[in-house]
C-alpha cells in the first residue's frame, strides 16, 4: 500500500552509534534494554523530527500521536481498512490546509522582518562610514584594497561570514576552514552588486535589504522570509570567466 510521500517520509538510513545488546540510555524516559529497543527508539525520533519539521511549532493542530500509533500498528499487520481513495482524499484536503497554514505563517514572519528591516537600516545608515547605493545596500570599507575589481562575469574567490540581524551566524568561510569561489553573477543580488565595488585585498561589511538577497521566501532552515542579511566580506582573488 502506497501512502503520500510528504507525510510518510520515514527514514532510509539510519546511524547506530555504539549500539549494542546492552541497555542503552536515550537521555530521555525510553527505557532501552535491547538493540531492538534502540532502533525502534531512533526510528520513532526521526519520524517525530520530520513530522514537527513539516507541522511547524503547533503539530497537534494536525496530527494526534495516538491514533497515529494506532496506524501504525494497523499497517504492519496489513489490517489497514480505509480506502486508497479515501486515504488520497483525505492527505490531498491535509496538504491543502498545511500549506495555507505555512503561507500564513510565512507571510507573518516576512512582515516581521520587513519592520525590523526598514528600523535596521535606517539607523545603520546615519553610523560613520555607512554608505548606501541606490538600491539600497549599505556598505563599510573595513579595508580598501589595491588589486583589481570584478565585473559580473568574473569569478572570485572570498572569505566571509554572514549574521542575520539578531547576530546569528548563517555561513561562514573561515568556519569551514577554505576560501570560497564563485561567479559574481551567481550570487545573490547585494552580493553582486557589493563584489563590484571592491578591489583585490579589501575588506568590507555589506548590510543587504532582503530585496537584494532571498526575498520573502528565505533560504533553507536559518534564513527566514524577508530576512536582513549582514556579511563580512574579503576578496582574495579576481579570476578572469573561461
Amino acid at each position: 500500500m502506497k501512502f503520500n510521500r510528504l507525510f510518510l517520509a520515514l527514514p532510509v538510513a539510519l546511524t547506530l552509534v555504539n549500539c549494542n545488546d546492552s541497555k542503552m540510555n536515550s537521555g530521555g524516559d525510553a527505557d532501552l534494554k535491547t538493540f531492538k529497543d534502540s532502533v525502534s527508539y531512533i526510528i520513532g525520533a526521526n519520524t517525530g523530527a520530520q513530522f514537527k519539521q513539516a507541522l511547524g511549532d503547533n503539530p497537534d493542530e494536525f496530527f494526534d500521536v495516538d491514533v497515529y500509533e494506532q496506524g501504525v500498528r494497523t499497517a504492519l499487520t496489513d489490517s489497514v481498512e480505509m480506502p486508497q481513495e479515501v486515504m488520497q482524499q483525505v492527505m490531498q484536503k491535509f496538504q491543502t490546509q498545511l500549506r495555507e497554514k505555512q503561507q500564513k505563517e510565512q507571510e507573518a514572519k516576512a512582515a516581521e522582518n520587513k519592520e525590523k528591516e526598514e528600523a535596521f537600516l535606517k539607523e545603520n545608515a546615519t553610523k560613520e562610514g555607512i554608505q548606501t547605493t541606490e538600491s539600497g545596500l549599505q556598505y563599510k570599507v573595513i579595508e580598501e584594497g589595491t588589486g583589481d575589481s570584478p565585473s559580473a562575469t568574473d569569478k572570485v574567490e572570498v572569505n566571509y561570514e554572514g549574521k542575520l540581524l539578531d547576530g546569528t551566524v548563517f555561513d561562514s568561510s573561515y568556519d569551514r576552514g577554505e576560501p570560497a569561489t564563485f561567479g559574481v553573477n551567481q550570487v545573490i543580488k547585494g552580493w553582486t552588486e557589493g563584489l563590484q565595488l571592491m578591489k583585490e585585498g579589501a575588506k568590507y561589511e555589506f548590510y543587504i535589504p532582503s530585496d537584494l538577497a532571498y526575498g520573502q521566501r528565505g533560504s533553507g532552515a536559518k534564513i527566514g522570509p524577508g530576512a536582513t542579511l549582514m556579511f563580512t566580506v574579503e576578496l582574495i582573488d579576481v579570476k578572469d570567466s573561461e
